[in-house]
């Protein structure tokens, strides 16, 4: 892990059924307290209609799940950077095996979201996009290979050179990238490996939203990343 910067958990609700209704803001809280308590860094991403609620409710940074090319004005339907930042939005996640964009897309949209001040998390499949990716300069890229996605089986364990490949795949052309796992992440051990990796944090989703005890979750796939 470089020294000067803090691991970081991004907790992603997706759109399961567990956080409908009032149980997003619910969980927002659970997440926040943790971050409070450990004094850790963490970042959520709620559904986009429910995403001003959270910024009002919240003290910690909130990310979108997706942002469009679409310019401000006529782009009925699209989520644009510029009203999200307007919210208090302070970045979103980009590329997720879920809501793939093209290449180019992705650079426009990590350009535009540095000039509005929001950060960019990209997503990435594989080392070799990984490496693509970094040359664009992203904030931060999460490995998460789509087959482990929400299947309970971390990337840190199945596969972890994809992990260390990954690392090593930013670190050659942008090192200051901060590189997250993704992918199956349910415990503390997964964490801990994902660091043992070279990974400077994790991105979350299904392993705390469809937790019977989100607080207890969120607790132990922090607490590793207080080192």
């Amino acid at each position: 892990m470089l020294s000067n910067r803090r691991a970081i958990l991004v907790v992603n609700f997706k759109n399961f059924h567990e956080i409908f209704g009032e149980k997003a803001l619910e969980l927002a809280l659970d997440v926040q307290n943790v971050s409070t308590t450990l004094e850790i860094p963490i970042i959520v991403s709620p559904p986009v209609p429910v995403i001003s609620v959270m910024v009002k409710s919240l003290g910690i940074p909130v990310y979108s799940q997706h942002v469009d090319v679409d310019a401000v004005g006529s782009s009925t339907g699209a989520v644009i950077p510029e009203l999200l930042q307007s919210l208090g939005v302070r970045g979103s996640i980009l590329n997720h095996s879920e809501r793939r964009i093209p290449i180019k897309d992705i650079e426009e949209l990590i350009k535009r979201l540095r000039k509005i001040g929001m950060k960019s998390l990209v997503c990435a499949q594989t080392p070799e996009e990984v490496g693509e990716i970094a040359r664009l300069g992203p904030d931060m890229l999460a490995v998460e290979p789509p087959e482990l996605i929400g299947s309970g089986r971390a990337v840190s364990k199945v596969a972890p050179e994809i992990v260390s490949d990954s690392v090593r795949a930013s670190r050659r052309v942008n090192p200051k990238v901060q590189i997250l796992c993704g992918a199956g992440v349910v415990s503390a051990e997964d964490v801990e490996i994902s660091l043992r990796l070279g990974a400077e944090g994790v991105l979350v989703a299904s392993g705390i939203v469809r937790a019977q005890d989100w607080k207890s979750k969120i607790m132990e796939l922090a607490r590793p990343l207080r080192r």
